[in-house]
């Protein structure tokens, strides 16, 4: 039989607060006198979280978990009108290009936020004739230079080995 050495096996992220009675266990041993640490390892609980615990009731007189999740509102939307005229009048700005312009307008927001907000409004930057992008090697024309001496000749004259 192995033994765990001392470590509980616990889940590697919960998906929900614990409960709020025995948060006020664990908030009661504290008031109580004993320590954040004695009374987390008594409740099997973490250390840390005996401590916010201690602390939310300290400051709030509740030890309830605040809310989880929610909605973030959308910074961009509201300049809509611009993002769409910028990205019309200039066909080869990046996304890094229109997040900077944005900055000058004292508008703060990341790389990720401008992708998001172009791909929740159906715009793509896609590869056309105003907007070239990278092709492959094979299917770009020789350079003259290297088609004047490119032939199996040259290569075998100069002792040359693929």
């Amino acid at each position: 039989m192995i033994q765990d050495a001392g470590w509980s096996r616990r889940p590697a992220s919960m998906t929900r607060p614990l409960s709020n009675d025995l948060r006020e266990r664990v908030v009661g041993a504290v008031l109580a006198g004993e320590s954040c640490r004695s009374a987390a390892s008594r409740f099997g609980v973490a250390v840390s979280s005996a401590v916010k615990w201690s602390q939310r009731y300290r400051q709030t007189g509740s030890v309830a978990p605040r809310k989880m999740g929610g909605h973030r509102k959308r910074v961009l939307d509201a300049h809509r009108d611009f993002i769409i005229e910028r990205i019309n009048a200039i066909p080869h700005l990046t996304l890094h290009g229109l997040k900077d312009e944005l900055g000058a307008r004292g508008i703060k927001v990341s790389h990720h936020a401008v992708w998001l907000f172009l791909r929740r409004e159906g715009l793509r930057f896609k590869k056309n004739s105003s907007r070239p992008g990278a092709g492959t090697r094979r299917r770009r024309p020789q350079t003259a230079a290297l088609a004047i001496g490119a032939g199996p000749d040259r290569s075998t004259a100069a002792g040359l080995h693929r």
